[in-house]
């Protein structure tokens, strides 16, 4: 039996007490993939959201499409209790989609616990973040290839991952399980399983000034971590940060994933780092 589930997340800003602004939630949902609760654990301007998917995977033939709008003025952070795992397919293909949409003046944080792809899984994961001009947003993916460290290694299966925001940036890779050239050469994947991308990104052009501040805040933690051979930090278009790193495991990754992000918040925004709650369970 496959999965559907479709959700609707619109995020607006509204008066709140003493002339503040609160980011309010509204959504709808068809089938296991909802909100568990909005949370303010910082401000009311900044919604916290835990998105939780019951069935705990994603199987062949299975479908999850996430439809976000965050209006002008709102601050949404959105992240997930636990990995995200694809399950191994009798042959039809699992597909999860992400379409987000912001205004002038939205923010947003795409912050999602780790995707672990299984082998033998058929999958694609395809994300879309849409920002108008004065929109900014950070957001990060990491993919880890089969249980390394429970001895299942990626074996067998395919995994497709497409990531856009129109007009500025696309990232369009396919693992397969069996293209050893991707997976060991130097040049690929370097025989390391796990590959993390964090990225912040602006509806128009982002000073120069910034840009160097957001790179330098990536690449000083990057050049003192474990990782420091296989992480980088680059500028591809004059509206995006990214930084990448390759790791043997999730751990060391997601701390450095999570150091960068708690800097660039302070750099960009002004806001100090508040890691969700769900992380720490």
């Amino acid at each position: 039996m496959s999965w559907a589930g479709r959700l609707e997340l619109r995020y607006r800003s509204e008066d709140w007490r003493d002339g503040g602004r609160r980011s309010v939630r509204h959504d709808r949902h068809d089938g296991p993939l909802r909100v568990l609760a909005s949370l303010y654990p910082e401000a009311p301007a900044v919604c916290h959201d835990v998105l939780v998917h019951p069935p705990g995977g994603i199987a062949g033939g299975d479908t999850l499409d996430l439809d976000i709008d965050v209006a002008e003025g709102a601050h949404a952070l959105l992240t997930t209790p636990g990995a995200t795992r694809f399950y191994r397919s009798g042959g039809a293909p699992a597909l999860q989609t992400v379409d987000a949409r912001l205004a002038p003046g939205a923010r947003l944080e795409w912050l999602p616990l780790e995707a672990i792809v299984h082998s033998g899984a058929l999958a694609e994961n395809r994300l879309r973040f849409t920002l108008a001009p004065g929109a900014e947003m950070i957001g990060w993916d990491l993919l880890a290839l089969g249980l390394p460290a429970a001895g299942q290694a990626f074996e067998r299966g395919r995994y497709l991952q497409h990531l856009e925001l129109p007009g500025r940036w696309l990232e369009r890779g396919l693992v397969d399980a069996a293209d050893a050239r991707l997976l060991d050469s130097p040049l690929g994947w370097d025989g390391q399983r796990v590959l993390g991308m964090l990225w912040f990104a602006a509806g128009g052009a982002l000073e120069a000034t910034r840009v160097e501040a957001l790179l330098d805040a990536a690449r000083e933690p990057a050049a003192t971590s474990p990782l420091a051979a296989r992480a980088g930090a680059t500028s591809p278009h004059e509206g995006v940060v990214v930084l990448r790193v390759l790791a043997p495991r999730v751990e060391p990754a997601m701390q450095l994933l999570a150091a960068v992000w708690a800097r660039w918040r302070e750099i960009a925004w002004g806001l100090a780092a508040c890691a969700p709650r769900v992380w720490k369970t």
